[in-house]
């Protein structure tokens, strides 16, 4: 016997995506309506019934939140009229520049490793003078190859190593999944493409650096072009 549902009965099989977003429980049988446990129930300690769902008024405050920090500032609010909502903090911008430097290192020294044995050098030696000079050559190794780290490996977990190691991945900000390959290829391709050919370091450090200074989902440039955020894992 299946547990698949018929065809055209328009049931959609579960996302296995385990970062995902699910949509709010429904209550219990027999809380739902005017019986116990409605929303228009008097609050605990007394006073009104919130209006359309609002803080409870003239009754004791009462403590806690959402979980992952709901409602505290650039950390969720009212799923769903919050895209933060349900997922953790987002990621502390500076732990994002770190593990942005830690991929830096990782991915070029697999580059200097390629175009070394090519002849493709970064720098040119003759007799007392040594002059800096990339080619073009090099410059679209580079760029290959960290668009295609960061594509691979955001696309299937979320996380690069250095995100990996620092605990934060990227999520799609409307449903907290793991970004689609197509939504991290854009994005990888925004941060990388220029620093390869042009820009370097002046272009990471306004292209990453933006998310010090944007609310309140605190992206960088390449998170904007592929509407992704930032959380933090642990």
């Amino acid at each position: 016997m299946t547990t698949e549902p018929p065809p055209g009965s328009g049931q959609q099989p579960p996302d296995d995506d385990p970062f995902r977003k699910q949509p709010p429980r429904q209550p219990p049988p027999g809380q739902s309506g005017q019986g116990p446990g409605s929303p228009y129930d008097p609050p605990p300690g007394g006073g009104q019934p919130p209006p359309y769902g609002g803080p409870p008024q003239g009754g004791a405050p009462t403590g806690g939140g959402a979980p992952y920090g709901g409602g505290a500032p650039y950390g969720g609010g009212s799923y769903p009229n919050d895209p933060l909502s349900g997922m953790p903090p987002l990621a502390d911008s500076g732990k994002r520049t770190l593990a942005r430097i830690i991929d830096l290192i990782l991915v070029g020294i697999v580059v200097w490793l390629v175009t070394w044995p090519l002849g493709v050098h970064e720098y040119d030696v003759s007799g007392d003078n040594m002059s800096y000079g990339k080619s073009f050559a090099q410059s679209l190794v580079a760029a290959v190859l960290y668009i295609g780290y960061d594509t691979v490996m955001i696309s299937r977990t979320g996380q690069t190593l250095g995100k990996k190691w620092l605990n934060m991945r990227v999520a799609n900000l409307d449903n907290g999944s793991t970004p689609s390959m197509q939504s991290t290829l854009a994005r990888s391709a925004v941060l990388w493409i220029p620093f390869a050919f042009c820009c370097a370091c002046i272009w990471t450090a306004i292209c990453g650096g933006w998310s010090f200074f944007d609310r309140p989902y605190k992206q960088g440039l390449h998170d904007k072009a592929a509407k992704t955020v930032v959380v933090s894992t642990g």
